[in-house]
């Protein structure tokens, strides 16, 4: 067996314990709700839940510097786990952890030793600046500007940074952050200290969602920061850093999305159970359960299945994750948002109200679709390097995993495989046929590309983590076939939907629509007995009698 970087599964759900312990103490419903009513950054709370007696912010930090090593798998459910207690305050300690990558990733011996071990002590508050006013996620384009600074030898002895960041978080707390400017050799990153002379944090942005977190534009005026503050003390370096970790980065926002969309469901199930309306539970009711929730639990069951087996990938030491963060990051969060939004409709009157907590979550949950790159960056990464990975494997990529799921529907045939192996082949010749007519000239093309490629390599995780669980002689291995079912068809509808509007949208040919007609005649059959399944995944959901 492959041997993976992180804790073993017994001490993983130790440190999972320990947030339900803080959910009874520290983060307790009530203060929670306080919180965001008064937009209140709970420092205190968070600072005594990175001091010694708990320590969360171990998990990230490697062995050598004196955390307890935990791998990108520990990492998401740490964060997902969190993200269901409140979205906000798992925004604070993910700052944490964003703040600290680029020293992971490019940092020099003696600054992880200095910086990393000061995070591990549990004394330091972290931020990560790197978003400008007018630059958003297009790091090559920042403004804020490091010039050197030279001793009396013409040796550079360090710099000074000036310029503006935007939409910080924790900006305004932070002992340190790790902030990206351009010096004349190219963008690099500063470790800046709270107090350092010319540095002015702003005021706290009053925000729609995650109010327990702190928001703030920072200000640099002409900061002096030594030269060893220069992480890697290599100019130039900072936007390979930053790319370096997006892969793990947007992996754990994905997770954040999953774990609130989590505690979403956790509501309106059992309310829906307890709720009568017309002599029945509202959980007996079609109307309801089709409708609001099983399609929401389904699709955030491939995200789980998703972002596990990239989160394992990264364990194994696999490099170069991107666009996997990327898909990982778009799906999750845009289904999360989704299924939010439904959760208050299946409250009722009630979803509206604070008592309940889902509108809040749902205010929370937008950001995800945001920060981190936007969900139309993500769109942008996906379409970009997908379309030229095909391109350049002339069509093997998506064949590859075409060919996998047909491999699995024959010795599966209940597990929704060989649908999502004809969505793969599908979305391979839809490919080909636009990079033959160049319709990928035309960004919302792109888009639709970039969803059905998600769709499918989301569906691919799906199908696999179900074949897992039938050849472990799981427990939920009827579950897990049904919802692979479910998303399979979910799948089918989306290839069909964005293939037709990609082949019928910009010019009329006979190679578009011959491959129109062949793909609805194909994939409107998935939704064979698809309402007998999400019965079933209804009665899997609310616990009823099969």
């Amino acid at each position: 067996m492959m041997e993976r970087f992180g804790l073993d599964p017994e001490s993983r759900a130790m440190v999972l314990d320990v947030v339900d312990k803080l959910k009874a103490r520290l983060l307790t419903r009530e203060r929670i709700l306080e919180y965001d009513r008064k937009e209140v950054f709970p420092e205190e709370v968070i600072r005594e839940m990175l001091g010694p007696d708990i320590g969360l912010q171990l998990l990230f930090i490697p062995e050598e510097y004196g955390g307890m090593g935990g791998g990108a798998r520990d990492c998401c459910a740490l964060t997902r786990k969190m993200a269901g207690v409140c979205l906000g305050i798992a925004t604070a300690f993910f700052a944490i952890q964003l703040g600290a990558d680029p020293i992971l990733v490019g940092g020099t011996q003696a600054q992880k030793e200095r910086w990393l071990e000061a995070i591990a002590e549990g004394g330091a508050l972290v931020a990560y600046a790197v978003t400008e006013p007018g630059a958003g996620s297009n790091l090559a384009a920042l403004k804020t500007k490091a010039e050197p600074v030279l001793d009396e030898s013409g040796s550079i002895s360090g710099y000074r940074i000036t310029g503006n960041k935007q939409f910080i978080s924790t900006g305004g707390y932070a002992d340190f952050l790790t902030v990206l400017a351009d010096t004349p050799d190219g963008p690099s990153f500063f470790i800046v200290e709270k107090g350092t002379p010319g540095f002015v944090p702003g005021k706290a942005e009053e925000k729609h969602g995650i109010r327990a977190s702190n928001t703030a534009a920072l200000r640099f005026d002409d900061v002096f920061v030594p030269a060893d503050r220069l992480v890697g003390e290599t100019p130039g370096q900072g936007l390979k850093q930053a790319n370096a970790v997006f892969g793990y980065t947007r992996l754990m926002v994905a997770a954040m999305a999953l774990g609130a969309a989590e505690a979403a469901l956790a509501i309106v199930v059992p309310y829906a159970k307890d709720r009568i309306q017309f002599g029945t539970p509202l959980s007996e009711k079609q109307g309801y359960t089709h409708k609001l929730v099983v399609p929401h639990a389904v699709r955030l069951s491939a995200a789980e299945a998703f972002i596990d087996e990239v989160a394992l990938r990264i364990d194994a030491g696999e490099q170069d994750l991107q666009v996997e963060g990327s898909i990982a990051k778009l799906f999750a969060t845009e289904v999360a948002n989704r299924a939010a939004d439904d959760a208050m409709q299946a409250l009722g009157g009630y979803g509206y109200t604070v008592e309940f907590g889902v509108e809040k979550i749902k205010r929370d949950i937008k950001i995800t679709c945001i920060y981190e790159g936007t969900s139309e960056i993500q769109q942008n990464i996906i379409s970009t390097f997908r379309w030229k990975k095909t391109w350049k494997t002339k069509g093997r990529f998506y064949l590859d995993m075409a060919d996998e799921m047909a491999q699995w529907a024959e010795k599966y045939a209940d597990v929704g495989a060989a649908m999502v192996s004809q969505c793969a082949r599908y979305l391979n010749r839809i490919i080909l046929l636009a990079h033959e007519r160049r319709w990928t000239r035309s960004q919302y093309t792109m888009f639709l590309l970039a969803d059905m490629m998600t769709q499918v390599e989301v569906a691919v995780a799906r199908v696999r983590k179900t074949v897992q669980a039938i050849e472990a002689a799981s427990d939920a291995q009827e579950k897990e076939k049904v919802f692979s079912r479910i998303f399979s068809v979910q799948s089918a509808e989306c290839i069909l939907t964005n293939g037709l509007k990609v082949l019928l949208g910009t010019e009329m040919c006979e190679a578009a629509t011959q491959l129109a007609g062949d793909m609805s005649r194909d994939l409107s059959c998935g939704a064979n007995l698809l309402i007998n399944d999400m019965d079933a995944a209804a009665s899997f959901i609310f616990g009823r009698a099969s």
